[in-house]
């Protein structure tokens, strides 16, 4: 059985032998959990290192443990960005908590012409806080050493630059003539996919990620829900890469 996640922000330098302690949220989580002295947990700091730790004490505000072994990985490629329209009510943090499990490095919303929900204000900075909590969560979940960035919310100006300057640029609509399956997929670089609203790319924003030469492309016959179509076309993708 996995042992349970905490995160942890500073595993540098640490190695075998050194006792590290958790305080905070990651504390408070821990005592919820009823983490007893003498059992191991994994410490990550998302940014690749794990430490594996056994617990020494442990309190309601903070958890204290002996570090057994660190290790530290690379980011896995092809690196893998997910361009999300926002969508409504809860199906943002849905499709954040999916992509997050499935692997996705980068979650960039997306203030499509016909997102439904519009982020303003307290709102958006509401919303934005909800999507990397999911995702945090979401990472601890899938015991990932590198945790995904949720960017701030973006125009569609800064998602033709992203499509410009990848390696392979995905454009998900359900009128596309040619398969997502065609698509030539590098082991190393990185893909940009787009996702659209529950009403669709426009004709101005499929002609604006034309220019930079990303058309769109299809992955089958189902039209699936904005919070789903991401997930779908990433699996598809890495089974190709990274699972391999």
């Amino acid at each position: 059985m996995s042992l349970p996640v905490f995160v942890h922000p500073a595993l540098g330098g640490l190695s075998a032998g050194h006792d590290v302690e958790l305080t905070g949220d990651e504390a408070r989580h821990a005592a919820v959990k009823r983490i007893r002295v003498g059992e191991q947990v994994a410490l990550t700091d998302g940014a690749g290192t794990t430490a594996v730790c056994t617990v020494t004490a442990t309190s309601k505000s903070s958890l204290t443990a002996a570090v057994d072994s660190v290790t530290a990985v690379d980011p896995e490629l092809p690196r893998v960005v997910v361009v999300q329209a926002i969508p409504k009510g809860d199906r943002g943090e849905l499709a954040v908590e999916m992509l997050t499990e499935v692997g996705v490095d980068v979650i960039v919303p997306w203030a499509a012409a016909r997102s439904v929900s519009v982020w303003r204000g307290d709102k958006r900075d509401k919303a934005l806080s909800r999507w990397r909590s999911t995702s945090r969560e979401a990472a601890k979940q899938a015991r990932r050493s590198w945790f995904p960035e949720v960017t701030d919310v973006v125009t569609t100006e800064r998602v033709v630059e992203l499509l410009r300057d990848c390696s392979v640029p995905v454009v998900l609509h359900e009128a596309a003539s040619g398969p997502l399956a065609d698509l030539p997929v590098p082991g190393r670089g990185e893909i940009v996919i787009v996702v659209g609203p529950e009403g669709g790319i426009s004709d101005e924003e499929l002609a604006a990620f034309a220019s930079v030469g990303a058309e769109p492309v299809r992955m089958g016959t189902s039209v699936l829900r904005t919070s789903t179509a991401g997930v779908a076309a990433t699996a598809a993708l890495l089974a190709r890469t990274r699972w391999r």
